[in-house]
């Protein structure tokens, strides 16, 4: 409970009958829908992004908020709802992958292989979104054709439909590298910094990207 609304229903140490006990979260709005929106979103972004989608719940996320779970309710109707309010892939996100293709070929490895990090390990309002769509993919189809979007579409765009099979091999190479580093959490990984996990990733990126067919 805020000390503000404490203020507000207290007459000395006497607190009116309208006001929940001190040890009680405050129901209903907090001060302004919008404030209590973007704490929701905040909490829920957070949460399905450490526990994905199954592993999250309204209840714990209405605590991290620090609302009731039936105002979470009020505000998106459905977990599935809230889900999709917040695994939305921001527009920074989407500008950083895009960058990637822009410039000379022969650099296109290093490139790519630093925009996936910069998203990925960066801002947590791009990454968090990334996270919860990833640890999600597996029993969220939704969650799944978001990622492959994110990926495959705008690496196929970038190339050209001739090329799937490199795209859908260094999608899942990327992939597989933030499952390994961030999820799996392998030491030698997560020891590595991630200008010594590029040196020695973007060569295969390049190979697979340009290298010719034959």
């Amino acid at each position: 409970m805020t000390e503000g609304r404490v203020a507000k229903y207290s007459r000395g140490a006497e607190v009116l009958n309208d006001s929940p006990p001190p040890a009680v979260r405050p129901r209903g709005r907090r001060s302004g829908a919008n404030q209590t929106r973007e704490a929701i979103l905040i909490a829920a972004r957070a949460s399905f992004a450490s526990n994905g989608y199954d592993g999250a719940t309204i209840r714990k996320i209405a605590e991290d908020a620090g609302v009731d779970a039936a105002l979470v309710m009020q505000f998106y109707g459905s977990k599935e709802y809230l889900f999709a309010a917040t695994v939305s892939i921001t527009p920074g996100a989407l500008s950083r992958f895009a960058a990637a293709f822009e410039g000379p070929e022969e650099f296109l490895g290093e490139r790519v292989a630093r925009a996936f990090f910069s998203v990925w390990e960066g801002d947590p309002r791009d990454s968090q979104p990334m996270f919860a769509l990833l640890r999600s993919a597996i029993n969220n189809e939704k969650a799944a054709a978001q990622l492959r979007d994110f990926l495959q579409t705008r690496i196929t765009a970038a190339l050209g439909p001739e090329r799937a099979l490199r795209v859908g091999l260094v999608s899942s190479m990327l992939v597989g590298l933030v499952v390994g580093r961030d999820i799996v959490q392998a030491p030698v990984l997560v020891a590595s910094d991630s200008d010594s996990i590029v040196a020695l990733i973007a060569p295969a990126l390049q190979l697979i990207l340009t290298g010719n067919d034959s």
